[in-house]
């Protein structure tokens, strides 16, 4: 009598890739900065907390131990009701006064002994805090939410020079382009970029999703990405610098699906345009966020909501996933279709934050 056959073996399940790995050069990057650097002190960093937000302050706690480490100065700034109110996990901004804000970011922008700034949002809401991103200095913005910066980043501007930052508002002119590595023309700088965004971006290109063999600005080319929440500070900007970098962006935003893509050589001679930035249009009607899920070979998630989860049926097979959000976006088993799952970028986001300041 025959044995019977054995059962099939299970399928490997995807990688699962914590932030550390992805951060390390990053760190190594920041670390050497600090050593060859010619200041006469150490850059100090001011962050201010408006808040009893539970992430935020999770948030500066763990900037300030990153800053301890590598010798940078940090300083919490709390006003408002993060001043005498118990630390709360609502992530709306019933938790938020905001009281004093303004005036603790204008003093900081004065003090010469700190060199950049951040806020920790949300505090009012949307538009509101809208407003406080551009109180705080282009010269110490070291989130990259001054407009000036959006502005350069939604036109693929990748280089400035400092003095435009004086500018009543930007321009085109003089701006030099992208060149083949990315290595600033003499007499620019590198724009900053806002540091969850860049984040992800660093983390896809240490994956293999950026292909090193493409020229400098065109490796996404032939990727397709969905990116859920198409907030202002993430999702929106994220599109844009993936798309500028060549991808096929799916931006899925709770009432509609928007498609990020490169503008072609041909569009940009008929606009005059010298910077090749994206463009953006509706989705093909046909496709809801099911049809993107099973088109894209890289999945970022950025709802801040514990009950929102990515179906992993919907996905494609071997897609990379990365969860951008304090809330776990993908359901447990999303390994089972993933190649790679990256379940936090908290660690790359603070060495973004680092490199800029």
């Amino acid at each position: 009598m025959s044995e019977p056959d054995p059962a099939p073996a299970p399928a490997p399940k995807g990688i699962l890739l914590k932030a550390d790995t992805i951060a390390e050069p990053f760190l190594a990057e920041v670390k050497a900065a600090l050593v060859n650097s010619s200041r006469s002190r150490p850059p100090k960093l001011v962050g201010i907390l408006a808040t009893s937000n539970g992430p935020s302050r999770s948030y500066a706690e763990f900037t300030r131990k990153q800053c301890v480490s590598l010798g940078i100065e940090f300083e919490l700034r709390q006003v408002g009701v993060a001043l005498n109110a118990p630390a709360s996990h609502e992530s709306d901004v019933g938790n938020a006064d905001g009281d004093g804000v303004e005036e603790a970011i204008i003093d900081a922008n004065a003090d010469d002994t700190v060199d950049g700034i951040m806020v920790y949002y949300p505090i009012f809401g949307k538009e509101q805090d809208h407003y406080l991103q551009q109180i705080v200095s282009p010269f110490k913005d070291v989130e990259g939410l001054n407009y000036k910066f959006h502005y350069n980043l939604y036109h693929n501007i990748r280089y400035l020079e400092p003095k435009s930052l004086l500018a009543s508002s930007p321009s085109l002119a003089h701006i030099p382009a992208p060149l083949k590595d990315d290595v600033p023309p003499p007499g620019t700088v590198k724009s900053i970029l806002p540091c969850t965004p860049l984040g992800v971006v660093k983390a896809l290109e240490r994956v293999g999703v950026y292909n090193v063999l493409l020229p400098y600005g065109d490796r996404a080319y032939g990727r397709t990405i969905t990116v859920i929440n198409r907030s202002e500070v993430v999702g929106r900007p994220l599109g844009a610098l993936l798309a500028n970098d060549g991808a096929r962006v799916f931006s899925v935003d709770i009432d509609s699906i928007q498609e990020y893509t490169k503008r072609t050589r041909k569009e940009r001679a008929a606009r005059r345009a010298y910077h090749r930035h994206h463009v953006v249009r509706p989705a093909p009607p046909e496709f809801d966020l099911m049809q993107c899920l099973a088109v894209s070979d890289v999945v970022v998630s950025a709802v801040p909501s514990a009950t929102y989860k990515v179906p992993t049926a919907a996905l494609k097979d071997g897609c990379v996933c990365v969860n951008v959000a304090a809330d776990k976006n993908f359901e447990a088993d999303v390994r089972d279709k993933a190649s790679l799952y990256i379940p936090a970028v908290g660690k790359v986001t603070i060495l973004m934050l680092l490199r800029n300041l």
